[in-house]
Parts: structure tokens; sequence; C-alpha cells
């Protein structure tokens, strides 16, 4: 069985994640929390896209009274990130964050840790404890002889077990490391000693190619391995960019089913039409329709027809004109310039 079947159920606000619920998408803004007008439109937008949970950086106090503006207007959970500072983690809870995100370890002393975790405790609110290897301690380096996979889970247990020793359990643990193996093995070993769910990503991973590759093969490694009950893509980019890359990396499994599947032939000599192009204006065309379908997009008009068969429906370009199948029949022979219309309608009707 899976790690993600048993792991403890969290709430934070209304999504409840671990206990095998779906696995939640995150993303993170990266607006000045304090500009509610346009963290909230970068929320908005985040929502619209499938983001589920949604977390903003909590800096200043002027940033934790944002959060309870900002909490106002949005319709997903919103967790606070606090660095360093205890203040601002009781300020944003105080001021209505569904979730706080800490590393005990540079909070400062117990005493401060502790008013942090009375206040999560009083009010329900779930903790994230999250350590990166970058910030792993020196003592730890020291015994691994390096930033290794075992010494970051024994960090992440520390921590946990500062908050356990205050009688709080409502948590959630992240480990990142931009070194992909070490960051599949640290979750795997981390999964075999908890049983709290797991918050997973492949950090600092860089730009929307280079980020997307890394984020694929980690996490895609993961999930197939039944690990992490909510997942952020981190990119350097648009942070909907995240979303669109975690849904497609949990379809791809086969751990979501919502949202149109566009399959297209990688183009040979044979193709007569810019494939890419079109390939292109389809994926972006049915974003926004939520059927759970396969669309094939292909080049010729000699493979296509066959291989659009195991599609739900298809385009089919030749020189100038294209053909509409569905169900591996051809329904229609249309001009190439009608193509799109000609599919976006099925669709539309499709969804009645």
């Amino acid at each position: 069985m899976s790690h993600h079947e048993h792991t403890k159920e969290i709430q934070i606000g209304s999504v409840r994640i671990g206990g095998g619920n779906p696995i939640a998408i995150q993303s993170m803004t990266n607006t000045k929390t304090e500009d509610v007008e346009a963290t909230v439109a970068q929320i908005l937008a985040l929502e619209k896209a499938g983001c589920e949970i949604v977390r903003s950086t909590v800096p200043t106090m002027e940033a934790a009274k944002a959060i309870g503006e900002i909490k106002k207007r949005i319709h997903i959970p919103l967790v606070a990130d606090i660095h360093f500072d205890h203040q601002m983690a009781i300020a944003a809870m105080e001021n209505g964050a569904d979730k706080i995100r800490i590393n005990p370890g540079n909070i400062g002393s117990k005493d401060k840790v502790k008013a942090v975790v009375d206040v999560a405790k009083e009010r329900g609110i779930p903790i994230r404890v999250g350590v990166n290897s970058g910030s792993l301690e020196k003592d730890l380096v020291k015994k691994y002889g390096g930033v290794t996979a075992q010494g970051i889970v024994e960090s992440a247990l520390d921590k946990v077990h500062i908050i356990e020793e205050l009688g709080y359990d409502n948590l959630v643990i992240s480990i990142k490391s931009s070194n992909v193996p070490m960051c599949i093995e640290a979750h795997k070993e981390l999964a075999k000693v908890t049983d709290y769910p797991l918050h997973i990503g492949i950090t600092e991973s860089g730009t929307l190619w280079s980020g997307n590759i890394k984020s694929s093969v980690g996490l895609g490694i993961l999930l197939y391995e039944g690990i992490g009950d909510t997942m952020r893509v981190s990119l350097t980019g648009d942070p909907v960019e995240e979303i669109r890359s975690a849904k497609m990396i949990l379809r791809s499994l086969g751990l979501r089913k919502e949202g149109i599947e566009v399959v297209s032939c990688p183009t040979c000599g044979r193709t007569q039409i810019d494939l890419i192009t079109l390939a292109k204006q389809v994926e972006d065309m049915v974003a926004d329709i939520p059927l759970d379908l396969k669309v094939a997009v292909m080049g010729c008009v000699v493979n296509g027809p066959g291989e659009a068969r195991e599609a739900d429906i298809g385009i089919c370009g030749g020189k100038g004109e294209g053909l509409l199948i569905k169900g591996g029949e051809v329904i229609k022979k249309l001009p190439e310039d009608q193509l799109l219309a000609a599919l976006r309608e099925e669709l539309i009707n499709w969804q009645g």
C-alpha cells in the first residue's frame, strides 16, 4: 500500500490532505503580500488554473494584516510563510491564516516556538514544518560527512519532535533539496518513519524549462511510489505555470482525471500543416473545458486517423484541409482554418 493512503488526515481551511485524500496542488504568490490588490489578483488567477492551496510570505506586520484582507476575497486556503520571526507567525494566525509554514530551527528559543505552537493549538491551525538541504544544521553535516538524505530526514524529525513535545501534532512535513536523487531518497526514508502528511516539491528547480523537467522527474517518481499528500512545482516564473505543470504530472500518473489531455504526433516530413502551432492552440483552447477527455492533434492523413482512434476526439491536418475524427470515425472534412473552431464546438456540445 502506498504511504499516501496511510498518512494522518490534516485539515487546511476547507481542504483535507493526507489519509488518501486527492493530492492537493499548491503554489506561492510572488507579489508583495502587503499589496492586497496585486496578491488577490494573482490568487484568483491561480484558483482559475486549479490551485487548491496558496502560500504567501509574511515578512512584516503589514503583510500579516494583509492576510486578513486577502482572505476575504479568495476562495482557497491561505498559508503564511514565516522566516525567523515568531511574532509574524502569531500575527498571521490572528489575521486568519489557514496554516503556517515555519522552520522551528530558525525561529529561535524554545519559548518562541512554544508561543507559536500555543496559538496554533488554540485555533486548530496546522503547522507545516519545513527543512531545506540548503539550511541543514552544521552538526548534521558533520555527522554524515556532508549534506545527505539521512541528514535532511534527521533534521526534519528533530523539528517535528520539538513541536510534538509541546503537545501538538497537527503537522505537515516538507523536506526539500534541489538535488533530485537526494530528494527522492530523503522522502523514501521519511515515509518509512512517519505517518504525517508530506508536502513534496523540488526546491529552486529553475526556469520553466529546467524546472519542469527536474520537478517532473523528482515528483513523478515520488508520486508513483505513493509518496506525497500535497505538492508544489517550484518554477521561476508565473505561478500559474506551476499549477499547469502539477496538473499534468498528476494526470500523467492517472492520479487526476479532470481536464482534457491533448496528444499530438511528433511531426515528420509528411506534415503539411503547422502542427506545432495548432497543437499549442488546441492546448490553450481546451484549458477551461472541464471534461475528462483525450483530444488528438495529428499532422497527416496517413497515420492520423489510426492514431486518433485512441482519443475521444481529434483533428487531423492535411494540405489546406483537415478531418474531424470522433471515436475513430471521420465525421467532417473541413478547410484547415476551420478545424480549431469545429473542435471547440464539438467539445462544448459534449459538455451539454
